[in-house]
């Protein structure tokens, strides 16, 4: 593995694990919301969400799996690779403040068709606030 290239799929093994931690800030919220478009007041209005069962705003959901994605293109399988499915389950709120941090572990290796599976898990402290699967195209070693 190299800055420009990841493991090559002739590096892989099943259990295999890289993870990636951030503190999510109020601004990245915003930011967020700025760049997806999702300004849905659970995320970006206090006054409304306080209303909610939640009791006050909540972190977008697809900033855990962008926190996946950064596992996936920097660390594991690492640069190079292609996302090419993600099946993903929110069990928790995850709230400003909070340090999410997202673990993927090789699960299953396709040789023949260049794929990896990996469980994509998000943590915040020891609570699991998202889980799912993902399957990445991997490049074969060069000849």
């Amino acid at each position: 593995m190299d800055d420009l290239h990841g493991y090559y799929l002739e590096d892989l093994e099943v259990g295999m694990s890289a993870s990636f931690a951030k503190t999510i800030s109020e601004s990245d919220v915003y930011l967020f919301a700025g760049i997806s478009g999702d300004n849905n007041p659970m995320h970006v209005n206090e006054e409304y969400a306080k209303q909610t069962p939640f009791g006050g705003r909540i972190v977008h959901g697809m900033f855990s799996a962008a926190l996946i994605s950064t596992v996936a293109g920097t660390r594991l399988p690492g640069p190079g690779c292609i996302y090419v499915d993600q099946q993903i389950k929110f069990k928790a709120p995850v709230h400003i403040g909070d340090t999410a941090q997202a673990t993927l572990t090789v699960t299953e290796i396709n040789e023949r068709r260049a794929r990896v599976i990996c469980r994509t898990d998000v943590h915040v402290g020891d609570k699991l606030v998202a889980t799912g699967e993902a399957t990445f195209m991997v490049d074969k070693r060069p000849a």
